[in-house]
């Protein structure tokens, strides 16, 4: 058996979330803990996504608003909206999303690369995209999610 097919029945545990029309995944070992929004202390003169700040269990931890990180309209939190708490270089960062769906295992090989564009936003972000029966899966790549100096700037919060 060669490595191609190896990875092909190899299975990717992902946990899904949506914002807007779009589901995305992210790999589940990257994921700390998904918790419901909590009050967000805001940051003067931070980035346009950057939310504010939020303590979580005496943590400081920064929260990025998906939504304008990919350039879409921000939307009033409901019931729905989570705050996924990711490791992202060393560094905890939380993500308001619309939804958290489900933790799904897929194969490897039902992953292909992504398209130049994919639902208007820029392919940097993304690692690929799962082909489900019914739906596509934007896989993210989080430590792309973030550029040094994002990461720079959250860090003197």
């Amino acid at each position: 058996m060669d490595n191609t097919q190896r990875r092909d029945d190899e299975l990717i545990q992902l946990v899904t979330f949506s914002i807007g029309e779009e589901e995305f995944g992210v790999d589940i070992l990257k994921v700390q803990e998904i918790i419901r929004t909590m009050e967000i202390t805001k940051v003067p003169r931070a980035q346009v996504f950057v939310e504010g700040v939020i303590n979580l269990r005496g943590k400081v931890i920064p929260i990025i608003d998906l939504r304008r990180r990919f350039g879409l309209v921000s939307k009033p939190h409901d019931k729905h909206t989570r705050i996924i708490v990711i490791e992202i270089n060393n560094m905890i960062v939380g993500f308001v999303v619309d939804s958290v769906s489900e933790v799904l295992r897929i194969p490897a090989g039902t992953v292909e690369p992504p398209p130049p564009v994919v639902a208007g936003m820029d392919s940097e972000y993304i690692s690929g995209v799962g082909k489900l029966q019914d739906r596509l899966l934007i896989l993210l790549d989080l430590d792309k999610l973030l550029s040094n100096e994002d990461i720079e700037a959250l860090s003197q919060m």
